[in-house]
């Protein structure tokens, strides 16, 4: 996904020449641009707390539950399978996660946090939150349920599009 956002960002730069200017140009740049800003803040916070942004995302996603085949949490976090296989391996490494025989799937497994997983869940999760809502704080709510609502709206034409063009 990183990929892809960053090629969207060079492309529609607006300095680059482009015969035409599509009128969404300047919310497309500014959507990318909020996303890379969030991604920066919240990865240097991610890192303070001795962990990476890709093993942030597993323990928020395994933490307050009984663990997850890898294929299911693969799909929880977006993270591929060959990624996942070497954070879940540095997680293990970190005493966070265990690798557990899935008791449905013999060839399967199952990927639980540790006790100290669960603590460090317990830790780091709501100290995150926090410190990302430093950032929503200081926009008025109103503007934050506004642009929600128009978020969704957003999300909504494109999914509604590519049903359309399946």
């Amino acid at each position: 996904m990183r990929t892809n956002i960053r090629a969207i960002a060079v492309a529609f730069h607006p300095h680059r020449t482009v015969s035409t200017r599509p009128s969404h140009l300047p919310l497309l740049r500014e959507l990318v641009r909020t996303y890379q800003a969030f991604e920066h803040y919240s990865a240097a916070h991610i890192h303070r707390m001795e962990l990476t942004p890709a093993q942030f995302d597993v323990l928020a996603t395994l933490g307050n539950t009984a663990g997850m085949s890898a294929k299911e949490l693969g799909q929880r976090t977006l993270i591929t399978k060959g990624t996942l296989t070497g954070v879940v391996d540095r997680m293990l490494g970190k005493g966070l996660v265990q690798r557990l025989p899935d008791p449905t799937d013999g060839r399967a497994q199952i990927v639980r946090l540790t006790q100290l997983g669960q603590q460090t869940f317990e830790r780091v999760f709501p100290a995150h939150g926090a410190h990302i809502g430093e950032v929503f704080a200081r926009v008025p709510q109103a503007q934050l349920d506004a642009l929600e609502q128009q978020l969704r709206a957003l999300r909504a034409a494109f999914e509604q599009t590519a049903k359309e063009q399946a």
